[in-house]
């Protein structure tokens, strides 16, 4: 009888124990998940705040899944699929675009470029896989394959269209910053004070990097000359890095800069006018593709309709 008592209470002080431990274990994870979490909505706010990625189409929310995949790679909050070392080629293309499609200020690393891209093959592997499986099987196998290539190249392609999308927004706001820094300095402003006008009476994306480049050289993080460099740098325009470096000039050896930005900002205004005309003029060769396939079945079959009606009928 009493060992039977001493092994009860062997027992319940085991399953006591193993409870504890248990429950400091599920408590000790569940407060970990709250902290990142916590720290994931932080890192959130403070993007959402700086300005990157406000768009919210389809390129942008792929962007939007890679800095977040990133995140969650980099907090050890999610296991990635792929592989945990990333080939240079990509890390090299990474970084050679990724300042100029504006995520640079967010948490996107090559290693989250990686993992969207082989969740994007999945997903739409099995996606086409199955669409083409409804059909026949060879079709099912092409699916697959398709999807694959469609999803390796989706978040590199995001970046592209991010990158070129920025890129025509500076077109359009490039003349407007060289003309109302050069109107400062014909009023007698320096070029700091000129510059700083424009970023505190303009709420464009290219006057919010703007005021950050200001803020850098402004605090001492770097010099004058290497934020102009910088900001040139993180876009994709040739004319901007031109109209920097003739900046940059101008300020080392103290020509007149006010007429520098006048001619950069009147052959600005003319280059934005001969792409809108470009664009333009291709618009109508565009606009065949839908026009062949939608608008001209329609009307050959209203046309037509009636005359084979009545042939048919005759006969």
């Amino acid at each position: 009888m009493v060992d039977s008592s001493a092994l009860a209470c062997t027992a319940l002080v085991s399953a006591g124990a193993a409870g504890a431990f248990a429950g400091s274990w599920v408590l000790g994870v569940r407060r970990d998940a709250r902290s990142r979490r916590r720290l994931l909505s932080a890192v959130g706010a403070t993007e959402a705040r700086s300005g990157t990625m406000r768009n919210d189409d389809f390129w942008a929310s792929v962007a939007r899944a890679v800095a977040d995949l990133s995140r969650k790679i980099t907090l050890s909050a999610c296991r990635p699929i792929a592989a945990s070392r990333t080939p240079q080629r990509v890390r090299r293309w990474f970084d050679a675009h990724v300042r100029k499609a504006g995520m640079d200020q967010t948490a996107a690393t090559a290693e989250g470029l990686v993992e969207t891209s082989v969740r994007a093959a999945l997903m739409f592997a099995a996606l086409f896989g199955a669409f083409g499986l409804a059909f026949s099987s060879e079709l099912g196998v092409l699916g697959v394959v398709a999807g694959v290539a469609f999803g390796v190249s989706l978040p590199a392609r995001a970046m592209l269209k991010l990158q070129a999308r920025r890129a025509a927004l500076l077109e359009r706001e490039l003349s407007e910053m060289l003309e109302v820094v050069a109107l400062g300095l014909r009023s007698g402003l320096s070029f700091d004070r000129g510059f700083r006008l424009y970023c505190e009476h303009f709420s464009t994306p290219f006057a919010r990097s703007c005021e950050a480049a200001r803020c850098r050289w402004i605090y001492g993080l770097v010099p004058r000359e290497q934020a102009l460099r910088d900001l040139a740098t993180s876009y994709d325009s040739p004319q901007l890095e031109r109209v920097m470096e003739s900046v940059i000039r101008s300020l080392r050896f103290g020509s007149s800069l006010a007429e520098v930005l006048e001619q950069a900002a009147a052959e600005a205004r003319q280059a934005h006018r001969a792409n809108v005309q470009e664009r333009v003029a291709k618009a109508p060769v565009k606009m065949m593709v839908p026009t062949g396939t939608l608008i001209l079945p329609a009307m050959l079959l209203l046309v037509l309709g009636p005359v084979l009606l009545e042939l048919m009928n005759g006969f």
